[in-house]
């Protein structure tokens, strides 16, 4: 794999081929879903725990359940898309990987960092955070541009 460096990023003939980003639009809407589902199923056994918890501990512990999804979620995301596979479940079902721009690897840290700017982000700009991947190179999103990532296809 040839790599140039511009601009502080490292470019790599993957990256640089536009059949990277066909489709990953759709893929990532479904490999939202996916992800959105796992992550449901994941709940209910920290939720079976926490309620035994709160049943020790005279009702403290199920203030836990306040918490409970968005721990659950960013312990997965941390997992997987921070993992070596730089994917998610569901976007290893969609065949797509997040990709930093400089080459290093997906961290755990950066992979969380992605997922709360992307809910931070759709919290405060509701469709504007996805209407940008209409106009931005490579099919980038906002919290893309800030984190200087991209999703491509696995496959390419």
């Amino acid at each position: 794999m040839t790599a140039r460096v511009l601009d502080g990023e490292i470019i790599n003939s993957r990256l640089d081929d536009s059949r990277a980003y066909d489709g990953v639009r759709t893929r990532r809407i479904l490999a939202f879903l996916v992800d959105y589902l796992i992550v449901g199923l994941l709940m209910i056994p920290f939720a079976i725990v926490i309620f035994f918890l709160g049943v020790l501990t005279l009702g403290l512990g199920w203030a836990l359940f306040g918490i409970l999804f968005p721990a659950v979620a960013l312990i997965y995301i941390w997992m997987t898309l921070g993992g070596p596979n730089q994917a998610t479940t569901g976007m290893r079902m969609m065949g797509i990987r997040l990709d930093r721009l400089d080459g290093r690897p997906i961290d755990g840290l950066l992979a969380v960092v992605h997922s709360v700017l992307f809910w931070a982000g759709n919290v405060v700009l509701t469709p504007l955070v996805l209407l940008v991947s209409l106009f931005s190179d490579r099919k980038r999103t906002l919290h893309d541009l800030l984190l200087g990532t991209v999703v491509s296809r696995s496959d390419s």
